[in-house]
């Protein structure tokens, strides 16, 4: 009748008089049910083959320390017990509500500022060209010169942001991109260098702006939210493309060429001086954050919780050998470098491609081109909060990254053949606000998974796939362009990039996982 039993070790008993202090080391108890009407109280509900033991205590630091045993042979430890501790889950009201949401909607405006600095540049490209008669393929070389700072910065800023944090290392990223941003207009008409030099500085300061949302997420967010969370940035992000886009010819018809990069220069550091002010690095330095909020992301983020207070003194060099040794690692650079293509020459040469196949002006190339970034920004949302309820209702975490990773990658490949074929500037642009929506999907693959593998490198891990990145968003940049000028079309550029999606999801699915990698 008795055949469960609970060892107590470590008690601090002359704290607690509800705790005996007498020598017997374990405690008899049904094996059905027994659970006391304290308020420091134990359930235990138990079966021939299982027991479960849920422990409601008002405080961790009070140093209980329980293990259970059965006669099967199952124990937990204390840890384990407060890892099994569940807060009920908030409502969508007190989710959109609360401190995290803040954080994240902080980093969505940032990313917004991100991608409609960097967007300007496809716009203002045109006009420049003309202004100076430079060739399409040179017009490449001048927009890819973001992406050779871009280049430099990941590595090293997904260190920093490991060691440092994310509220430090975004606000001097915001602050340095926003200056690059404002003295856009004097490099331009100072050399073709100035302008190269200051390119690459946005690139420079923009490349730790995704290690730092990744780095604020995993700190503030738990795992069955943090799709949730990606999507509300990342949204953010896909609208600094439709703002840049849409703005950037009004302002020039308004402020001239430069207009819009000094609009958005300052932008940037009215941004900078709120998230200082209003944000913290991790919520239990919030001071304005609630008990029950701090207490349910505490609870809920588990093991990598422990881990992320460990990166705090993780050294500033990573271990770059093992992380490369393990193939999820390279799952990540994949997905990452055929993101970076996709997105930068869409990005970059879709006013072009609307102005130089369909025909139509400026401003319409614009609005065709932006539409699709919009739609991405909202079905990004849906695609994580869907991830989410999957992982909630217990599907794997390894299965759901792949199926978020394989819509987002392979939807793409297939709305740009149709791309190829559209007859009209309506038709194609529906298909590319296809191929754009369905790549948001794998926002909730590869971008969460970085956080899932090894929560202490995730920043680094960042930082590595996106230099991979860049060099592939560089070789489809500057190729697109000397492609189009050697062959005379865009439909054959667009179709490689099609079959490199598909081929490219089929590596993640490969040899992606969910689980944590030991890469110590």
């Amino acid at each position: 009748m008795f055949g469960k039993s609970i060892r107590f070790s470590s008690l601090p008993t002359s704290q607690n008089p509800k705790f005996p202090t007498h020598d017997s080391s374990k405690i008899l108890f049904p094996s059905r049910l027994i659970e006391s009407t304290e308020r420091n109280s134990f359930r235990i509900v138990s079966s021939a083959t299982s027991l479960r033991l849920r422990l409601r205590y008002d405080s961790v630091e009070r140093g209980l320390r329980a293990r259970v045993s059965s006669d099967g042979g199952d124990s937990f430890t204390g840890d384990e017990l407060q890892e099994e501790t569940e807060l009920q889950a908030p409502s969508f009201a007190e989710f959109i509500t609360s401190e995290r949401v803040k954080v994240v909607a902080m980093l969505a405006l940032a990313l917004a500022l991100c991608n409609a600095d960097r967007v300007v540049m496809s716009v203002a490209i045109v006009p420049l060209s003309l202004s100076h008669g430079w060739s399409r393929s040179f017009g490449g070389v001048v927009q890819s010169s973001f992406l050779w700072g871009y280049l430099i910065s990941p590595i090293a800023g997904g260190a920093l942001v490991d060691y440092y944090g994310g509220k430090v290392v975004m606000a001097w990223g915001v602050a340095l991109w926003s200056l690059a941003t404002f003295l856009t207009p004097w490099a331009a008409e100072t050399s073709i260098w100035a302008l190269l030099t200051m390119r690459a500085l946005l690139g420079v300061a923009e490349g730790v702006a995704l290690p730092c949302m990744n780095n604020m997420v995993a700190r503030w967010f738990p795992q069955t939210e943090r799709s949730r969370a990606v999507g509300i940035a990342m949204a953010g992000f896909q609208l600094g493309s439709a703002i840049g886009l849409t703005l950037a010819p009004i302002l020039m018809s308004q402020g001239g060429i430069f207009g819009p990069f000094v609009i958005f220069g300052l932008s940037g550091f009215l941004w900078v001086l709120v998230w200082i002010s209003a944000t913290s690095s991790t919520p239990d330095q919030n001071p304005q954050i609630s008990k029950s909020e701090l207490d349910y992301i505490l609870n809920n983020r588990r093991k990598s919780f422990r881990m992320e207070n460990q990166a705090k003194r993780t050294k500033v060099i990573p271990p770059f050998r093992r992380l490369l040794s393990k193939p999820p690692t390279w799952s990540l650079i994949v997905a990452n470098a055929m993101h970076s293509w996709g997105f930068f020459v869409i990005l970059s040469w879709m006013p072009i491609y609307f102005n130089m196949i369909h025909r139509v002006d400026l401003t319409q190339a614009a609005w065709f081109s932006a539409v699709p970034w919009s739609v991405m920004a909202i079905v990004g949302y849906f695609g994580g909060a869907w991830s989410d309820i999957l992982i909630q209702r217990g599907l794997s975490v390894t299965m759901t990254r792949k199926i978020m990773q394989s819509i987002g990658f392979v939807g793409p490949g297939i709305a740009l053949i149709g791309l190829t074929a559209a007859k009209s500037p309506v038709i194609a642009s529906a298909w590319l606000t296809l191929a754009v929506g369905l790549k948001s999907f794998s926002h909730s693959g590869f971008l969460v998974n970085l956080q899932e593998i090894a929560p202490q490198y995730s920043g680094v891990l960042h930082g590595m796939s996106n230099t991979a990145g860049t060099f592939a968003a560089i070789v489809g940049t500057i190729g697109a362009g000397f492609f189009v000028e050697l062959v005379g079309s865009f439909q054959g550029f667009l179709l490689l990039t099609s079959f490199l999606y598909i081929l490219s999801a089929l590596f993640f699915d490969i040899f992606a996982t969910g689980e944590r990698v030991n890469f110590d």
